[in-house]
């Protein structure tokens, strides 16, 4: 059981049949009237954020979210497996459940694999990923004015942008949450 007074942030709780994140919180403990919790929550299986207001002494029932370590195998049409490398079993997932930001795995990745009561709800990437450039355009020589990008094609085929020394060939380095390049590799 978790206690509205006790909120922290991160803990994950069940409320109207929704599995709810605390993202912030507040105790307020106004001149009149009885105290109460302002929460901000997020919907950890669909995304969504609210605010709502509790008494200290609401009670809920804990909800544990499950990550997993699982290798990305490959993809069958819209359905993408993943492999637990303790037991071998094959975990398919559909399209719609991958982030945005899975565009800049390829196979044999390591992601988690997050699930509540053995349903997969979402999966997170690495947070840094090395890929190799197929495709981009030359950089022209004297064309070095201040911090000038170019786009370039990676392995997975998503575009980035990088500097103009890139080229085709060259393995970079890729924050996968804000997807942009981070270095040459």
């Amino acid at each position: 059981m978790v206690v509205a007074g006790d909120f922290k942030n991160g803990v994950t709780f069940e409320y109207d049949g929704q599995v709810l994140q605390v993202v912030e919180f507040q105790h307020v403990k106004p001149g009149k009237g009885a105290a109460f919790v302002r929460t901000k929550l997020k919907n950890v299986i669909t995304g969504a954020v609210t605010e709502t207001t509790f008494s200290p002494t609401d009670k809920f029932d804990s909800a544990t979210i499950d990550k997993r370590d699982m290798q990305y195998s490959y993809n069958d049409g819209d359905i993408y497996y993943f492999m637990d490398m303790d037991t071998y079993d094959m975990v398919p997932v559909s399209k719609e459940m991958l982030p945005d930001n899975f565009k800049f795995v390829k196979e044999e990745m390591m992601c988690k694999i997050l699930s509540y009561k053995g349903s997969v709800f979402s999966v997170e990437p690495p947070m840094f990923v090395e890929l190799e450039v197929v495709e981009s355009e030359p950089g022209v020589k004297g064309n070095t004015a201040q911090n000038t990008n170019k786009p370039a094609t990676l392995e997975t085929g998503a575009v980035i942008m990088v500097p103009l020394f890139i080229d085709v060939g060259t393995k970079v380095k890729i924050d996968t949450r804000i997807g942009e390049y981070i270095g040459r590799v």
